[in-house]
């Protein structure tokens, strides 16, 4: 092996770690449609079903999602960065997107609204965001400062 303990990273850890945050910007861009979006602002397919589920969110749900995408966006620069506090922030991100999770498919059917497609980004968010914190915690020893 030619890594050192806390030694240079090869560059997959650079391209990975960059994946990661633009995975957590675009994140960050839906939350943002979503947080702003005004009556000219709905995104084209969009009936009126779908608008008032997306309305009726929950404050508390949609301060979950800002946590989980703003974390994470936090996470990632923390682990282009090496240090060590990415892991937890990414563990943070993923509980916000669950307790939106919960919101949607536990408190509210969103299934009934959206369909069977409903479960697409959902499944994408946590299995990157598990991917996120085992490989943060895979890293911490080898790269982080």
């Amino acid at each position: 092996m030619t890594d050192q303990l806390n030694g240079k990273p090869p560059t997959s850890f650079y391209i990975i770690g960059a994946v990661f945050l633009v995975w957590n910007v675009i994140g960050f861009m839906f939350y943002l449609q979503h947080a702003m979006m005004s009556p000219e602002t709905v995104p084209e397919g969009v009936d009126a079903a779908m608008l008032a589920f997306m309305e009726a969110t929950p404050v508390w749900a949609t301060a979950a999602y800002a946590i989980a995408v703003n974390v994470g966006m936090i996470a990632s620069v923390m682990l282009l960065f090496r240090k060590s506090i990415a892991m937890p922030l990414y563990v943070v991100s993923l509980v916000g997107a669950l307790i939106l999770d919960f919101d949607s498919f536990v408190l509210r059917d969103v299934v009934a609204i959206w369909g069977s497609g409903s479960f697409i980004v959902p499944s994408a968010v946590i299995i990157i965001g598990v991917i996120e914190i085992w490989y943060s915690r895979s890293v911490a020893n080898r790269y982080y400062r």
